[in-house]
């Protein structure tokens, strides 16, 4: 039988925040401003005769958190709805604030709980190396992955060095 014969060596690099990240605009703003600015100097690439952006989003998600509570403020349920875009994450609280059924079956009123909010984005990034990294997002910590060339990480860190929010 063959063996597997190790052709790469890949690594990943987390950095944890001191604060979490504020909201989903701050978290947004440092999304876009990757993807308008290119602040890693990646460049773009074919792959499958097609030309692919030097950074792009792989994956994202965002996740509201409403409580109820009754009228002593103490918290008798909660939902959590996830949604894949900022716009689906918005509409969800609102369609949950709003609704008086579900208020009513949970026993409680509505209140956001932006506290518990998350949210995630992974960002695929291709190296002028020739090399694609993945720079994932969270409101706690980065996650640099699948890199081998320790000056990705270098351009990386960098980078967030100058973003106050990345701490």
């Amino acid at each position: 039988m063959a063996d597997f014969i190790q052709t790469i060596n890949t690594k990943t690099a987390v950095r944890e925040l001191t604060t979490p990240i504020a909201d989903v605009n701050a978290f947004n703003g440092i999304i876009q401003g990757i993807l308008d600015d290119n602040p890693f100097g990646c460049t773009s690439y074919i792959q499958n005769d097609v030309t692919q952006d030097p950074v792009m989003k792989s994956r994202e998600a965002y996740t509201a958190r409403i409580n109820f509570e009754d009228n002593l403020a103490a918290t008798v349920g909660y939902i959590t709805a996830r949604a894949p875009s900022i716009a689906g994450f918005s509409a969800n609280i609102t369609e949950l604030l709003a609704n008086e059924a579900l208020a009513t079956a949970m026993g409680g009123d509505a209140v956001r709980d932006t506290e518990w909010d998350s949210f995630t984005c992974t960002l695929k990034c291709h190296d002028p190396s020739g090399e694609i990294y993945y720079v994932a997002f969270t409101r706690d910590h980065v996650t640099i992955s699948s890199y081998s060339d320790d000056a990705i990480r270098t351009a990386v860190e960098t980078w967030a060095d100058t973003i106050p929010a990345l701490a």
